[in-house]
């Protein structure tokens, strides 16, 4: 039974292939610099706010602080509140097969799980990690085959982190089978291309999925029956999990140099390269014609009001990259939002879906774009593959630079001591309360 594997998989002290941990490290770590940077903005606040306010435990041992805050609230609504909060600063990683996110829910999960076990180790946190990046992948592909219609993550990321709930709190194979069907039935089978055409503070239904998946756990073990998961246990599925502790896909996950949703990604690479490769500023370049693949293609259109719109819009971003050299938070907040020349570039760019390019989705992310200079050359890209996944990895510096970027509300000293901790956990001696002891208090900062 296919079942029994994954539990034992799940539950088990399965050893983990070094360079899977030592992913797990560098994702949890680059994960909870975007957590940082996102702790100002409103979704995040009035997230964590509502946490604290409808979300209480009566009992201490059902409570998680929630990261960078500083108050407590239930281990579920400590998980909803980080999760939607790195949510909505469109920087953290991603696996292509799945088409969305996974350690936007697990790694609040794992944080919030953790709290309550001061002896666990940094190496044994970094496993179940792992774990629950191959739960949460394999969950999303046998939804992805089985359903018509493109759900958010929270749909199945929530099966990531019931089964990392259920693991850190030791349960057995027949508690984890309950909660796996708890979180898939409940999961928030939301709409992602409504969410694209109308980019809102829901943006991958994360946060639900991370407070369905705890939910979960916690249901279950207190004798609440759910079972059973049809993307873990239907035959039609079986396949999506032959290779599980074979293949470990954690590996395979991007990281996001932009803030940006990952389908814009690829034609700001090809723009980069053509402005790099003929060293054009903005006022060399005329226009911009970009080919993209469909998803792309329907990202939002018009002039973005909100964060949400500019993460959710591939012209805006290009328009960005165009003016400054570059795609940061600054660039999608405030008065980025309203940057004149910026705007003004928008309509030096143009936006057309190809077939070569739709169908390598979501396997690959293809643009090509044609610069077209004020001096009268036609520049073209060539067909580009967004960069950062494992066909072209960032290299850590670049890693580690983007962490810096995006946890800039940090002092330096914080920041750094939370970089240092991604080789740290993986040492023998290292504890996971080693690492919750620099992102559980406050961060003083209230602007945005």
């Amino acid at each position: 039974m296919i079942f029994d594997e994954i539990a034992a998989f799940a539950l088990g002290p399965g050893a983990v292939p070094e360079p899977a941990l030592e992913m797990a490290s560098t994702l949890l770590i680059d994960t909870l610099g975007v957590a940082a940077g996102a702790t100002t903005m409103a979704p995040a606040r009035i997230a964590r706010n509502h946490a604290a306010r409808f979300m209480l435990a009566g009992d201490a041992s059902d409570r998680a602080h929630m990261l960078f805050d500083g108050r407590a609230a239930s281990i579920p609504g400590a998980a909803f509140a980080a999760a939607t909060q790195i949510d909505n600063l469109d920087a953290h990683d991603g696996y292509n097969p799945t088409k969305g996110h996974i350690g936007c829910a697990v790694v609040p999960a794992l944080c919030a799980f953790g709290e309550h076990l001061p002896e666990l180790s940094g190496r044994d946190a970094l496993a179940a990690l792992a774990m629950s990046y191959e739960v949460s992948a394999r969950a999303a592909i046998a939804l992805h085959n089985t359903v018509e219609d493109y759900h958010t993550s929270g749909a199945w990321n929530a099966l990531g982190v019931a089964a990392i709930g259920a693991r850190m709190r030791g349960h057995d194979a027949g508690t984890l089978r309950e909660a796996l069907g708890i979180a898939e039935y409940h999961g928030p089978r939301s709409q992602m291309m409504r969410e694209i055409a109308n980019p809102t503070m829901l943006h991958d239904g994360s946060g639900m999925g991370a407070l369905v998946g705890a939910m979960a756990v916690l249901l279950a073990e207190d004798g609440f029956e759910g079972a059973p998961a049809i993307t873990v246990e239907a035959p039609e599925v079986a396949a999506c999990w032959q290779d599980l502790d074979q293949v470990w896909t954690i590996t395979e996950n991007y990281i996001k140099p932009y803030p940006i949703c990952r389908w814009a990604h690829a034609a700001l690479d090809a723009l980069g390269l053509v402005m790099q490769r003929h060293d054009l500023a903005d006022t060399d370049i005329a226009r911009v014609e970009v080919q993209t693949f469909a998803q792309a293609a329907a990202l939002y259109r018009g002039v973005p009001d909100t964060t949400s719109q500019a993460q959710y819009s591939l012209a805006f971003a290009l328009a960005v990259r165009l003016v400054h050299g570059a795609v940061g938070p600054d660039h999608i907040t405030g008065a980025g939002l309203k940057d004149a020349r910026v705007i003004a570039a928008l309509d030096r760019i143009t936006l057309a879906d190809v077939a070569r390019h739709s169908e390598r989705f979501p396997d690959g992310r293809w643009s090509d774009v044609t610069v077209h200079t004020t001096d009268g050359r036609r520049l073209h890209s060539g067909d580009v593959h967004a960069r950062r996944g494992p066909e072209a990895p960032m290299d850590m510096t670049e890693v580690e630079a983007k962490f810096h970027l995006m946890a800039a509300p940090l002092d330096d000293a914080r920041r750094a001591a939370l970089w240092s901790m991604r080789t740290r956990l993986l040492e023998p001696d290292a504890q996971f309360c080693e690492l919750l002891g620099l992102v559980l208090p406050g961060i003083e900062a209230t602007d945005d």
